[in-house]
């Protein structure tokens, strides 16, 4: 039996490697107290169990002791051999006991799309995974899958994945959807019958703006978020650009309307006649103009590859999303239509910067093409587009 320790910072990772039986008791007790003691704090000490391939009853009074000792402490990686150990014998009931994540692999899979915290690809004919950027916390992956059940309850069509897997050294979120193609694809395969699917984007938007999210869900503000990440790329732009793009956010009216802010058409699968949401990370409450300029930002004016974001070309990309606001604002005048669309202009030129904060490791080519695209996309229209900000609160929420 092998032990060793990891100390970050006072958060310990105690790996265990073998059979922890009666044999070996003494001793493993000697050495983890030994190792432990070298370290000068423990805020929370992590049992990694991914190599334990046995545990007896004194093995689990080990665990035990070292649970009264240290108040955050937690098993992880049990395989589940091991796993079914601590559940018939109680301790997943009295500490944290987590099994190993199944490990999948995508290698020769067909890439649907890539965005700022991931990249999803079809596994087979019923299955898609998105395996987010290497760095998203088990947390944040988390977070997703109760967004996704949060919209499910509150009336949306969304995939929901309750498997989280190991994709290499990142996670995966696995969703099984029966001969589902993503709208991007549909609209590639089938050009003639963009209209079609404009109308069904646009139904999607629809019916999303029209839930309203009562005080108390889960679901975060769309709001809060959205200046959250403008401050947090203050890493790549000076204040003074950080304050225009919190003048454009900030000037978007309140609203308690349920937002998915990243409604790209790769992130809209058609299973049967039925079209629901996947991607569920980025969902919050909010004014439907923050959402509808999210997506004009990645279906019109994209900084990046539309083939590889969006799975587009460019202009067909844009002449989807044109019908799709036509047919959201079916009724209104040209001229009405025409205002309302340089209006998501204006919130979308924000969130062609604020996306670079889902993530702290977009290769540096990335950073400098947003940072080169900013004086030309925004500090020479300032006096315009502050003029047009001025004008949202023509749209209220209705």
């Amino acid at each position: 039996m092998n032990i060793s320790v990891k100390n970050d910072n006072g958060h310990v990772v105690l790996e265990l490697n073998g059979r922890l039986d009666t044999a070996v008791t003494s001793q493993v007790v000697a050495d983890i107290d030994q190792q432990l003691a070298q370290c000068d704090r423990i805020i929370s000490l992590t049992c990694d169990a991914s190599r334990l391939v046995y545990i007896s009853s004194s093995g689990l009074r080990i665990l035990m002791g070292l649970a009264k000792r240290y108040n955050d402490f937690s098993i992880v990686e049990c395989t589940p051999a091991v796993y079914q150990v601590f559940d018939m014998t109680g301790f997943t009931k009295i500490m944290s006991v987590k099994k190993a994540l199944r490990r999948l692999s995508v290698k020769g899979c067909q890439v649907i799309g890539a965005g700022g915290v991931g990249t999803v690809y079809r596994i087979d004919d019923d299955t898609i995974i998105k395996v987010f950027r290497e760095g998203t916390t088990l947390e944040e992956v988390q977070t997703e899958i109760t967004m996704a059940k949060e919209a499910f309850v509150l009336g949306m069509p969304t995939a929901i994945s309750f498997d989280i897997v190991r994709v290499d050294q990142q996670f995966g979120l696995v969703y099984e959807l029966l001969k589902a193609d993503t709208l991007s694809y549909l609209v590639k395969r089938s050009p003639e019958k963009i209209d079609h699917y404009a109308r069904l984007y646009a139904s999607l938007f629809r019916q999303l703006h029209e839930i309203h999210v009562p005080l108390g869900s889960l679901i975060p503000s769309a709001m809060d978020n959205e200046v959250k990440a403008v401050k947090h790329i203050g890493r790549y732009f000076d204040s003074a650009k950080i304050d225009l793009l919190l003048r454009i956010v900030e000037s978007i009216p309140q609203g308690d309307r349920l937002l998915h802010c990243d409604l790209q058409s790769k992130n809209a699968m058609m299973q049967g006649e039925e079209i629901m949401l996947i991607d569920m990370g980025e969902v919050g409450y909010g004014h439907p103009l923050l959402d509808l300029g999210h997506s004009y930002a990645s279906m019109a004016n994209l900084l990046g590859s539309y083939e590889e974001i969006i799975g587009l070309p460019g202009d067909l990309s844009s002449e989807l999303w044109h019908r799709m606001i036509g047919y959201y604002f079916n009724g209104a005048s040209q001229q009405e239509l025409e205002h309302r669309i340089e209006q998501i202009h204006v919130v979308g030129l924000a969130r062609n910067f604020s996306w670079l904060s889902l993530s702290d490791s977009f290769p540096e080519a990335v950073i400098r093409e947003c940072q080169e695209a900013f004086d030309e996309r925004i500090t020479r229209n300032k006096d315009h587009i502050l003029e047009v900000c001025s004008t949202f609160k023509d749209w209220e929420e209705s």
